[in-house]
């Protein structure tokens, strides 16, 4: 057996909401790494027969799309890690670095105790949750995702410092790193599956510094994959970095869709803390244009509350 671990994001490119990023793992055979094989009887990719009871697991962009597309997203993401938390703030205290959680309660938009699941209940969740637990694999173990989220006012100062969002995508990364490997029950191999990086070949400064006493070792550095071994770990250690890894393994998959469900999340407390400043407000995603339109029609709510542009919109 082997841990296979995806890390993925959600929100590089809008301009409002938070940046998320986030690390799942998976125990699986060493004969099937992408673990899709092993987990047919209890997960399908989506797009299938709408009566399958099994849950859908697949990039989050095919996931959240058409009808019931964020029950679906939500259903999969809770039911895949058996999250049976019924309020924002615990479903985000569970998931999120400490830091993340401390810096979101200074957000105006974010209310700990709105409920959640948004898209459907506790009781379902539950049933999923029971349903996956009861017919996967043995010795097959999916235990909690870890995850980052990084406000706009983090975002632009990191941005402002470093004159690149690439900076977020690293600091993320090394700290879903570190928090992983440190929590990964064992000594069995880890082989750590990522997209590209803002379209880099090269990480082998970045995972340095996120194991400073390793050695990191280039295996293969091209525009397909880059892909490093980390010795001196106390276990066998490797890191590939893909373009469009989504669809390679079921933990990047499940890191996708953590992505952008806890995204979702967010956005649904932002969007209902300015419409209730703003009556009528159209609700926003977050990206280009549309952002744009929205970052003036609360302007005026803005100046009112006292809310600094830099504390809603991101420079880049």
């Amino acid at each position: 057996m082997r841990w296979v671990v995806g890390i993925d994001e959600a929100g590089y490119g809008p301009n409002l909401g938070p940046l998320v990023q986030a690390a799942a793992a998976v125990r699986l055979p060493d004969d099937d790494p992408s673990g899709w094989d092993t987990l047919r009887p209890v997960i399908r990719r989506a797009g299938r027969l709408a009566n399958d009871p099994r849950l859908v697991v697949d990039d989050s962009k095919r996931v959240y799309l058409g009808v019931n597309a964020l029950e679906k997203l939500e259903r999969g993401v809770r039911g895949l890690f058996n999250l049976t938390e019924a309020t924002a703030g615990d479903l985000l205290t569970r998931l999120a670095l400490g830091w993340c959680v401390e810096e979101l309660t200074a957000e105006g938009w974010y209310d700990p105790a709105s409920p959640s699941p948004v898209a459907t209940t506790v009781d379902a969740i539950r049933k999923h949750a029971e349903h996956f637990a009861g017919l996967v694999p043995k010795d097959v173990f999916v235990p909690l995702p870890h995850a980052v989220l990084t406000s706009a006012t983090r975002f632009n100062r990191v941005v402002e410092a470093s004159g690149t969002k690439a900076t977020l995508l690293a600091h993320g990364l090394i700290d879903l790193l570190r928090v992983t490997l440190a929590t990964l029950p064992g000594d069995e191999s880890v082989v750590v599956l990522c997209d590209k990086q803002g379209g880099r070949n090269f990480y082998a400064p970045l995972l340095q510094e996120a194991f400073p006493d390793a050695a990191v070792l280039p295996l293969l550095e091209t525009s397909a994959e880059s892909r490093y071994a980390i010795d001196g770990l106390g276990r066998v250690v490797s890191v590939a970095f893909r373009p469009r890894a989504d669809g390679d393994s079921v933990a990047v998959a499940a890191a996708s869709m953590v992505c952008k469900y806890l995204r979702e999340v967010c956005m649904a407390q932002f969007n209902a803390f300015w419409a209730r400043h703003v009556p009528g407000l159209k609700e926003t995603a977050g990206y280009p244009v549309d952002a744009k339109r929205f970052l003036d029609d609360i302007r005026p709510a803005m100046e009112r509350l006292g809310i600094a542009e830099h504390a809603v919109w991101r420079v880049k």
